[in-house]
């Protein structure tokens, strides 16, 4: 099972708290771990994590800068203990706008982890969806430029192939923190025939009881693919880890 997490709600939970949206962040980046830790335990296979979009480069340059610091301290202490549990962690999204020593954390994380055969971790950073199908339709314009395919060749799963982590599979359930009832740019490609389920509650404040809320709705729901008949239930999906 694939679940995708848009992480939304860190700033709001400090605002309402009078903290500063900085304390968010970093509170939802400690909540990542208990939630990660969950999803082992429920042996789900693919996990990814929306952690910063190509739009957030918008907001005030000091909560950036915070971002940023909080992202070099997870990326070099905290992430690398997924090691340990036999995690492979990928990264999804151009991290190029990135300074070198966040870019050397995420190569080192990747090579660390390249060979581990447990749930497979993703982490979108500078990522937008829009942008990696754009990515995507310039290295498949590339091929043919090289003459290495024709255009008859291109189809669906040719281009699935050539996004950020084409070997995933789609994601089953979408999970969105924070109340928005929207994707914001996550996977549109992917999420095609994803089932999404909203919870009001932050990002800081989503728990494992509220996971397994959201997977009870999940296995509640019949996916048909865009048919008629069932095709595969969502219970069958997760049964493995009940």
């Amino acid at each position: 099972m694939h679940i995708g997490f848009i992480l939304d709600g860190n700033g709001r939970w400090a605002s309402n708290k009078g903290l500063p949206r900085a304390i968010g962040h970093k509170r939802g980046a400690e909540n990542v771990e208990i939630i990660l830790r969950e999803c082992l335990r429920l042996n789900i296979q693919h996990v990814t994590l929306y952690a910063f979009s190509t739009e957030n480069w918008q907001r005030p340059i000091y909560e950036v800068k915070a971002l940023m610091s909080l992202f070099k301290y997870f990326l070099n202490k905290k992430l690398t203990q997924l090691h340990e549990e036999n995690v492979k962690v990928a990264f999804i999204g151009d991290i190029s706008p990135f300074s070198k020593i966040i870019q050397k954390y995420i190569k080192n994380l990747e090579d660390l982890t390249k060979d581990n055969d447990g749930m497979h971790l993703n982490l979108a950073l500078n990522y937008g969806g829009r942008d990696e199908i754009v990515r995507a339709t310039k290295r498949i314009s590339s091929l043919i430029l090289k003459k290495q395919i024709n255009i008859e060749q291109i189809d669906e799963d040719m281009f699935s192939h050539n996004l950020d982590n084409g070997s995933e599979p789609d994601p089953d359930l979408i999970i969105r923190t924070a109340g928005e009832r929207r994707l914001s740019n996550f996977l549109l490609w992917q999420s095609a025939y994803s089932e999404l389920y909203f919870s009001d509650k932050t990002w800081p404040d989503f728990s494992n009881r509220d996971l397994e809320l959201a997977l009870t709705e999940y296995q509640r729901r019949t996916r048909k693919f865009g048919g008629l008949q069932k095709t595969k239930s969502a219970e069958s999906s997760i049964k493995s880890f009940r």
